[in-house]
């Protein structure tokens, strides 16, 4: 082998050594978080659907039907940070302990998708503090709204 062909193997090794330092880097820096889904019937209403004119419209944008009780199957996705890869925070027992919650803590009232999801932050922040959270809650699974509360909180 000539020096050429050493120096470029040399250079391979390097690259491949720099490449797998980096995977490894990466790896033990690597952000977890598992995620759930369950679903729950309710009903709900929006009061203020009747009286604000920018939703009772009179016209095919009108949503004033909003503000008598209406029913929905929520969608539920939460998403929670977990510290290791195997089973921190088990899937199974975690939406258990979910859809537990929302039968007897969760009140659904005048809500909406993002109050619930403030709702359901409490109890899970609660229960497995200093962790990034991700709640998305859904109508039907056809309209709905995300948050996600990123820990630390800066």
């Amino acid at each position: 082998m000539n020096d050429l062909n050493k120096d470029d193997a040399m250079v391979d090794a390097q690259v491949k050594a720099i490449n797998a330092d980096m995977r490894k880097r990466v790896r033990n820096q690597v952000s977890r978080m598992i995620w759930v889904t369950f679903q729950m019937e309710g009903i709900h209403r929006y009061p203020d659907a009747a009286t604000d004119a920018g939703l009772s419209t009179g016209d095919q944008y009108d949503v004033s039907f909003l503000a008598h009780p209406h029913r929905h199957m929520f969608h539920f996705k939460v998403g929670i940070q977990v510290w290791h890869n195997n089973r921190d925070i088990e899937f199974i027992q975690f939406k258990r302990w979910l859809a537990n919650l929302y039968k007897d803590v969760l009140q659904l009232n005048f809500k909406s998708c993002e109050m619930l999801c403030d709702d359901l932050y409490e109890q899970i922040a609660t229960r497995y503090p200093n962790r990034k959270i991700e709640i998305t809650v859904s109508e039907d699974g056809e309209n709905g709204a995300t948050l996600t509360y990123n820990y630390p909180p800066y």
